[in-house]
């Protein structure tokens, strides 16, 4: 098998074919379909997906609601920071990013709201820091109140009220993501009703995605690259829906890297465990895929991890030529993007 390095993930992609806002509908979105067997790349629409689906699929979601994690506030001089939430560590302690970054050392302190404080306890290796917040309440619902949606680096806007919605899938359930997984954008409740009413049921698993999914591998080897941990978890419940679909023979559908990642992570076999971990899977072709059957993703950035992850589930020559069309025929690409269905 060839040996990949990361330029062979590169590709050049048209400003303008970025999308900066979602498509008016959820389900008005494009569909590419990404056929592996025939070899063959077509264009539908997102609402038609029962055409390329059946009662032997079951989808798999990622339930995690992203939060407000853009936060700004101000020191006790007055000076105004801005603090994003990365990462939950424990009910007080969060990894975060901050500006002014240079000035707010170990034991400065922030006033996020009358109800909600932070000190700077200790220095990441990569920039970050840890917060201390004490609060009154539920940290959650306060930081709601307080709270922006972070968007992705590369839409060029301030989040809006309509952010606060369709950055949003409509089974997030679970918090603790600072990013979408935007696979799961295009579905809406009553597309998932039409699903269902055909026999095609979905079952959630949970990973909470951090910024460094946005993060372009910058090592040329590919194994060089040192992946970045995510909290992930899958029930008891919901791994016993999964188990008994693989027995039957059905085919599992990942909507979304991350939840290809979850399932991959808690594979033993051709079978799911359960429980939580912090996972570091890496995937990229050369990858053999315990459990994911088929995909419904987004298109991602250059060099990224999930460019590669992609690659590797639908081969590297499919999924470039599906890009190179993407392109072409003037589809959306990354968060607020189009879909793909892998099959």
């Amino acid at each position: 098998m060839k040996k990949f390095v990361v330029s062979d993930f590169n590709y050049d992609l048209p400003e303008g074919m970025i999308a900066q806002y979602p498509s008016e509908k959820r389900e008005e979105s494009k569909l590419m379909i990404v056929n592996r067997k025939e070899n063959s790349i077509s264009i539908d629409v997102f609402k038609n997906i029962l055409n390329y689906l059946d009662d032997n699929d079951l989808l798999v979601v990622n339930e995690t609601k992203v939060i407000p994690a853009r936060l700004v506030g101000k020191k006790p001089s007055g000076g105004k920071i801005e603090v994003l939430l990365l990462e939950q560590i424990d009910d007080n302690t969060w990894k975060c990013l901050v500006k002014p970054g240079r000035r707010l050392k170990i034991g400065s302190e922030m006033i996020l709201s009358d109800l909600l404080h932070g000190k700077i306890i200790e220095w990441g290796d990569k920039g970050e820091r840890l917060i201390r917040f004490s609060y009154e309440g539920d940290f959650f619902k306060l930081i709601e109140s307080i709270g922006k949606v972070p968007l992705p680096p590369y839409i060029k806007r301030e989040a809006t009220e309509l952010d606060a919605e369709r950055y949003q899938t409509v089974f997030a359930d679970k918090q603790g993501s600072v990013a979408a997984p935007t696979a799961g954008l295009h579905f809406t409740p009553q597309l998932l009703n039409t699903l269902e009413s055909n026999g095609i049921s979905s079952v959630k698993v949970n990973l909470r995605i951090g910024l460094d999914t946005f993060r372009p591998v910058m090592v040329e080897h590919i194994e060089d690259h040192t992946m970045h941990t995510e909290y992930c978890t899958v029930s008891k419940t919901e791994s016993k829906k999964i188990n008994s679909a693989i027995e039957k023979g059905k085919n599992i559908v990942a909507v979304g890297t991350t939840s290809v990642r979850t399932l991959e992570s808690f594979a033993e076999g051709r079978h799911i465990v359960f429980g939580n971990k912090h996972t570091d899977i890496f995937i990229y072709p050369g990858y053999s895929f315990q459990i994911v059957d088929k995909l419904i993703t987004n298109f991602h950035l250059p060099r990224s991890t999930l460019l590669m992850l992609v690659s590797a589930f639908a081969g590297y020559d499919l999924i470039m030529e599906a890009y190179k069309t993407a392109i072409n025929e003037n589809l959306r690409f990354y968060s607020y993007g189009d879909a793909m269905l892998i099959i």
